[in-house]
């Protein structure tokens, strides 16, 4: 089996080599020759398959009929006041602004699975328990546990909607979770991380995806804690318009929120700079998590946190050109209050 294995891959690199494939030396040539505001370099082995990157692509193409309210409108039924008019500052990045909350810094690994929707949604929700909470509660969201039991939010690794998994949060509940293999929390992450690179630890990126774990209303034996017990809530879940001053004063308020584009083949060779779209053809649909924006070489950007584990761009996070709706990084915006 493994023979057959390294016979596959081996045919692989030679495709990618010889033809213009996103793995190959001529496609990251022209990439490089294009890409103005960035730096291109190679983030995956050349042995990984075409499949695997477009596996990662979760955001599933009927995401937009799942949006939520505006927040706004959400504001409005409720009584209560809308978005404020705060000055907005022309850079922040909340890692700074709440150094108190260690999720912010972290960068998850969704391995070969379409589940960037749910990692999306739980980093930021837990980003945002502990931003609610003045520190005092620090809770990892499970991403295997929205992943698998929010029936309502999509086809697990085949794809899902942000939206409805904020909306999940408020009405269902999330329990705990650390990453693959790990002891954190009630159900840790079930599909281990792959490796992107030659040398490494973690198994090879192959073809076979991620299938999606089986929803288990339990915790892991170590957990002390019932898996009802830990289950935290949401008190409210909106979406955002694409205005950029609306989306800021979101972020500056109440933390990171969940962010949806459209990925294109050059951004898998993103290594630095403000990511613009310059060469390739579409991948598909992508969740991530947006923390922040600032202005690089006179270029507007947002701070954004990926779940391609820490050795993909720049330590896992990226930037890409803010203000003009780029790959569509403005028009599906999701996020929530945490219930405390």
């Amino acid at each position: 089996m493994r023979l057959q294995l390294t016979s596959i891959f081996l045919a692989l690199l030679a495709l990618n080599v010889r033809g213009d494939g996103i793995l190959s030396d001529k496609f990251m040539e022209i990439v490089r020759q294009k890409a103005k505001t960035w730096t291109v370099g190679r983030n995956f082995h050349k042995l990984t398959p075409m499949s695997h990157y477009r596996q990662l692509m979760g955001v599933h193409p009927d995401a937009h009929y799942y949006a939520l309210p505006d927040k706004r409108i959400v504001l409005r039924e409720e009584g209560l006041v809308g978005l404020g008019n705060n000055m907005i500052p022309e850079d922040f990045d909340s890692r700074k602004q709440w150094p108190h909350c260690p999720t912010i810094w972290e960068i998850r690994d969704q391995g070969s699975c379409g589940s960037c929707w749910a990692f999306g949604a739980v980093e930021a929700m837990s980003d945002r328990v502990c931003i609610h909470s003045n520190g005092t509660l620090n809770f990892h969201f499970s991403a295997d546990d929205l992943v698998s039991c929010c029936h309502t939010c999509g086809f697990g690794c085949n794809g899902g909607f942000p939206g409805a998994a904020w909306g999940y949060w408020v009405r269902k509940g999330i329990v705990s979770g650390g990453p693959y293999g790990s002891s954190q929390g009630c159900r840790p992450y079930e599909i281990a991380p792959c490796e992107h690179h030659v040398n490494g630890t973690r198994p090879p990126c192959e073809k076979e995806y991620g299938k999606t774990p089986r929803c288990q209303h339990k915790c892991q034996a170590s957990y002390k804690v019932d898996y009802k017990t830990d289950k935290h809530y949401g008190s409210r879940a909106y979406s955002i318009s694409k205005n950029v001053h609306d989306i800021q004063e979101e972020i500056m308020s109440n933390g990171p929120v969940e962010g949806a584009f459209t990925v294109y083949e050059d951004l898998i060779l993103y290594k630095d700079g403000v990511y613009e779209h310059v060469h390739g053809k579409e991948l598909g649909g992508h969740a991530i998590r947006i923390i922040g924006w600032g202005v690089e070489k006179d270029i507007p950007y947002w701070l954004i946190a990926n779940s391609w584990n820490t050795d993909w761009g720049n330590n896992g996070f990226f930037k890409i050109l803010r203000g003009k709706d780029h790959c569509g990084i403005e028009s599906s915006i999701s996020a929530g209050l945490p219930k405390i």
